[in-house]
Formats: C-alpha cells, sequence, structure tokens
C-alpha cells in the first residue's frame, strides 16, 4: 500500500462513498442520501488512498464561501468525508489526507479550511480549533409554553410541501438571509437547496414524512420550520415527539410564532433539536428553560490555511493594532509574527518583524476567528501568552462578534 492520496474518479465513486460507510458502522445511506452527496461531489477536490482495488482512506472538500464577522463571505474548504478503514489505522493515512488537502487549499487561495468532527480530539493537531458549538434541547413542552410578543395575530401559518420549488426558493432567500446576519454559515450555492428536505431513511424509524410549516404576514414569507412528527402512546395518553430540523425567521414575532405552533401540535409533549444556535432566541422565549434540557457540545472546527489573508477577511469589533506570535508545525508558512491591524470597516495583516505582543498556536487563532470563544478564555486555559500588558484585552474585545457563530447543517 502507498499512503499518497489520488483524485477521485468518477467511476470510483461508489467504493469511495462505501469505504466512507463502512469507516463510520457500515450503516448505508438512503438512496436518496446518496444521490445528493454524490451530485453535490466536487471530484478534483476528492481524494482516496487505495491498496489495490480497495479504498482504505477518503477525504474531500467542498468550495464553500463562509460568513465572518462583517458579514463578508470567505472563500473556505469545507472538509468532508474523511475515513480510514479500521484495518489501516495508525499507518500516516489521515495524515497523508490531511498534508496534501491544506497543501491544495493554499494552491487554490483560500484562506480557511472548516469541518465537523466525530472525534474532536482527532484535528487539533492539523491546526483545528473550535470556532463555533450548536444547541440541543430537548423540551417538556407539557411544562413549559412561550411568551408571545405582540404581533403574533398578525403572522399566518401555513402547511406547504417542502419539496414544491417553490417553497424551497422561499426557504432559501430567508436562509440566506440568516447567512448575511450570523458568522459560520455557509452561503448555499446550487443544489444545496436539497439538504433540509432529502429523505435520510434513517431519520424515519416510525416518523412521519417531513413537513414545512411557512410564516407569512401580508402575502410575504416571513419565517418556516422543518420538522417530523413521531407518534407514541403511553397508559397515561398521547406523548408524542416532535423531531426539529430547522426554523428560521429574521423576524422576531414569526419566530414566535412558529415555536408556539410547534408547542401546540396536539398528541405530542417533547419537541427535540439537535442544533440550534449557541444563543437562540428560543431561550429568551420559552418559561421554564429548564424543561429545554439544554446541552452544549462542539460544532464548526476552523483553521487558518493563510493567517494574513485570514485575519483580513474579516472586521473587528473594536479598533486592534496587535503582532502575533503564531505557531504551526503543519503548515509551517504560517509560522512567525503577523501584525494586525483593524477595525469595523477592514483590516490589514502582514509580516513583521516587531515584538510580539500575544503568542498562540493557529490552532487558537481558528478557535477565535469567529468571535465565538475569546482570545481571554483560551488565555485563561493558558493557550493564549500576553507578551504585553493590555493586548490580550484589546485583541480579545476586538475578534468578538455579538452574535454567536453556528454551523447550521453538516457537511
Amino acid at each position: 500500500m502507498t499512503t499518497e492520496p489520488r483524485v477521485l474518479r468518477a467511476a470510483e465513486w461508489d467504493r469511495w462513498y462505501g469505504a466512507l460507510e463502512l469507516a463510520f458502522g457500515g450503516v448505508s445511506d438512503s438512496e436518496g442520501v446518496r444521490a445528493l452527496w454524490r451530485s453535490l461531489t466536487e471530484y478534483e477536490r476528492s481524494i482516496g488512498i487505495w491498496e489495490g482495488d480497495d479504498c482504505v482512506g477518503t477525504a474531500g472538500a467542498f468550495s464553500f464561501r463562509l460568513s465572518v464577522p462583517g458579514g463578508a463571505l470567505v472563500p473556505a474548504a469545507g472538509v468532508t468525508m474523511v475515513s480510514v478503514a479500521p484495518t489501516h489505522r495508525r499507518r500516516g493515512v489521515l495524515t497523508s489526507m490531511m498534508r496534501r488537502q491544506l497543501d491544495d487549499v493554499r494552491e487554490l487561495g483560500e484562506p480557511l479550511a472548516v469541518l465537523t468532527a466525530s472525534e474532536p480530539a482527532i484535528y487539533g493537531r492539523f491546526g483545528y480549533g473550535i470556532a463555533s458549538q450548536q444547541l440541543s434541547v430537548e423540551i417538556e413542552t407539557a411544562s413549559a409554553r412561550i411568551e408571545l410578543p405582540d404581533g403574533v395575530d398578525e403572522v399566518r401559518l401555513r402547511r406547504v410541501d417542502p419539496d414544491d420549488p417553490a417553497v424551497r426558493a422561499a426557504c432559501e432567500a430567508l436562509f440566506a438571509a440568516e447567512v448575511a446576519a450570523r458568522p459560520g454559515m455557509p452561503a448555499r450555492s446550487p443544489g444545496w437547496d436539497r439538504l433540509p428536505v432529502v429523505d435520510s431513511g434513517l431519520e424515519k424509524d416510525g416518523m412521519s414524512r417531513l413537513q414545512c410549516v411557512l410564516a407569512e404576514r401580508d402575502g410575504e414569507t416571513v419565517g418556516y420550520t422543518h420538522f417530523r412528527n413521531k407518534p407514541e402512546w403511553s397508559l397515561s395518553g398521547p406523548r408524542g415527539t416532535i423531531e426539529l430540523r430547522d426554523v428560521y425567521a429574521p423576524d422576531p414575532v414569526a419566530y414566535a410564532a412558529l415555536w408556539h405552533f410547534l408547542f401546540g401540535i396536539d398528541l405530542t409533549t417533547t419537541i427535540r433539536a439537535r442544533n440550534r444556535p449557541a444563543d437562540d432566541p428560543f431561550l429568551h422565549l420559552v418559561t421554564d428553560v429548564r424543561r429545554c434540557n439544554v446541552r452544549l457540545r462542539d460544532a464548526l472546527h476552523l483553521r487558518p490555511v493563510e493567517v494574513g489573508a485570514a485575519l483580513e477577511a474579516r472586521t473587528y469589533r473594536t479598533p486592534v493594532d496587535v503582532v502575533f506570535e503564531v505557531e504551526d508545525s503543519f503548515c509551517p508558512w504560517n509560522e512567525g509574527r503577523w501584525r494586525l491591524i483593524g477595525d469595523a470597516k477592514g483590516a490589514s495583516c502582514e509580516r513583521t518583524r516587531d515584538t510580539a505582543d500575544l503568542a498562540l498556536s493557529v490552532r487558537e487563532l481558528g478557535a477565535a476567528y469567529l468571535g465565538g470563544v475569546t482570545l481571554a478564555a483560551l488565555a485563561r486555559a493558558g493557550r493564549v501568552r500576553e507578551l504585553r500588558p493590555g493586548a490580550l484585552a484589546e485583541a480579545s474585545t476586538a475578534f468578538a462578534s455579538d452574535i454567536a457563530p453556528w454551523l447550521p447543517h453538516g457537511f
């Protein structure tokens, strides 16, 4: 076997994707999911390691534009489909693929690489830091309610076919508005509008088909939700569960109306949502947050591939002028001192010989990049060193975001 990756050929896709499924437990996706991922695969960005006809390592990337503080959409490699066959662990397969991939990302001129991790401990050694979290809830709807703001009566809720092209277009327009407002969200290019409505097969397990409800005001779509209903019964009566896939509404009144609807669905007592923003407004609408069983976990892992270009691509909440001493053994072109000068209008970041103000690795820079993790918090964990008094507070405040970064779906 050679650990040298090569670009995936279209005729190899089934074996390549089958190797991925085996590495993740051997459960096959539905035909709908497989068809979607096949259609979205960027073959020139997908690599495999082969032993004869057997694929023993897989990795790919999507060409994303990621929202960052300030609202810009920055080119980013969405690292995906990473697996190593159980028979070939500890043989350099993963390291070889990560090396090839980051070299390719740099050559393409993308300043960022992002991923979601099946095991978070794996990717830190390749320079990825945890840049956003996701909130999961299991809400006891019989014990809590939604406090409604004024104007809810003006919102009309309408059940629609989630796969109707006009409905998908309306929902995608609202999603795009959210991308512009919140860091960490990838803009969805053509074909990705299928992701919220594809039938995974695994999710059904006694559940209803996917349902969609639009929130409308004066004939305009101002919000939507996708969900499934799983009916269940006990001796004491109905105990159905709503499995919430997503809910969007930039309009606060429409957002409250959609949650109120979900709380009131007949024959249900529980709402489960696996991926909501860490600062979801829902937390301030519900009367008893303890009945929501809130949990946080890591979501988007981010790595600056080109430190200077990455730091120049976003804006900063307050003026900042700071010199970073960056350690990056896996991508040594990033190592050294970088001077960042920026504010809410823009930024510059160039190499310098000036004395360093803060010392950190590229992993910490990635964790703080979207503004959801503060440099001050990382310093308290011993992962950022302040070399000039006052520099930490200055940089930490400047990097922070008023809106928590969020990755709304996997890839």
